[in-house]
């Protein structure tokens, strides 16, 4: 037996892979994605979201694009991972997620093999939208001016191709690096922490769509999370990870706060910027979780063995 099953559970419920059905509609992701479908929907140019590490970005681009029909636009994910980037790799990407089949190694066939598909794209009466996730990594001039140029791609009623920026709050000194490009932003939104209520909102959402039952974590273990997590989250995945594997292993089917607590403080986690950290406990007035009898270390074992397979 592992967690699931001593909780109840189908699946992971606080897995931070980025999994459509977890979605969390907090009030101000409901406004952010909101704000961003207008800019897309009237072809707008450029929309930048912001926030900090685990605020719940990733998250946010991939529910935009499962909002964006194919009957009504061409819209792609690009996720930038390295910082060296080039140009070049940057117009080819866009153009292969775009639909252009074999795009050319020199730039200026290259831009009108993507003209010539954005102007397809118009005719059939859907619209072109590239969401770039990390964004931050963005980090340099002729990068920015690329990004100008593709904006400038339009018939004389609309844009052919829209962006939207997801990123740390670095993008906006990126954008500085080309001040006509930070001219066409059409739209900015900032996702900040989530506030306890939503926190609390959050973890119930995730457990039920997980398949469970119950909540287990008690009200001072939800108020705990929020301290330690700041509201962020990706931190509060963790955390509530972790607290439903030391609940396993400790045969407990209730999570308080001195249990969220100790994870906190082995996991090192600094408190979020919603609060102040409670002062760590000398380790001799830490708890101690024993685990059940029946769960021995084989069982353990197996438990583990069964996380490499999978």
């Amino acid at each position: 037996m592992g967690y699931l099953e001593h909780f109840e559970l189908r699946s992971e419920p606080f897995s931070n892979a980025p999994v459509s059905r977890f979605y969390f509609e907090s009030e101000q992701h409901r406004q952010a994605l909101v704000r961003v479908l207008h800019v897309v929907e009237r072809m707008k140019g450029l929309a930048v979201v912001v926030g900090d590490i685990g605020a719940g970005k990733t998250t946010l681009a991939r529910r935009m694009l499962d909002r964006l029909p194919e009957s009504e636009y061409e819209a792609a994910l690009l996720v930038i991972v390295h910082s060296a980037v080039t140009a070049n790799w940057l117009l080819k990407r866009i153009a292969v997620q775009l639909g252009v089949a074999q795009p050319a190694d020199e730039k200026l066939a290259l831009l009108a093999q993507l003209y010539q598909r954005l102007v397809q794209i118009y005719q059939e009466g859907r619209k072109a939208v590239v969401l770039i996730d990390e964004a931050q990594m963005l980090q340099t001039q002729e990068l920015m001016e690329e990004f100008r140029g593709l904006l400038n791609l339009e018939v004389p009623e609309r844009k052919l191709l829209s962006f939207v920026f997801f990123g740390l709050p670095e993008i906006e000194q990126n954008l500085k690096l080309d001040p006509p490009l930070q001219q066409r932003v059409a739209m900015r939104y900032r996702l900040d922490s989530l506030k306890e209520s939503d926190t609390s909102a959050y973890i119930a959402h995730r457990l039920r769509e997980a398949g469970s039952l119950r909540n287990p974590f008690a009200p001072g273990a939800i108020a705990s999370i929020h301290r330690w997590s700041g509201g962020t989250p990706r931190a509060i995945n963790t955390i509530c990870d972790n607290a439903l594997f030391e609940a396993y292993l400790a045969g407990q089917s209730d999570i308080d706060d001195s249990l969220v607590d100790r994870i906190a403080e082995n996991l090192g986690l600094l408190i979020g910027p919603s609060s102040r950290a409670p002062e760590p406990r000398p380790a001799s007035e830490r708890p101690v979780f024993q685990p059940r009898a029946r769960v021995d270390l084989e069982e353990i074992d197996r438990y583990l063995e069964g996380l490499r397979k999978s």
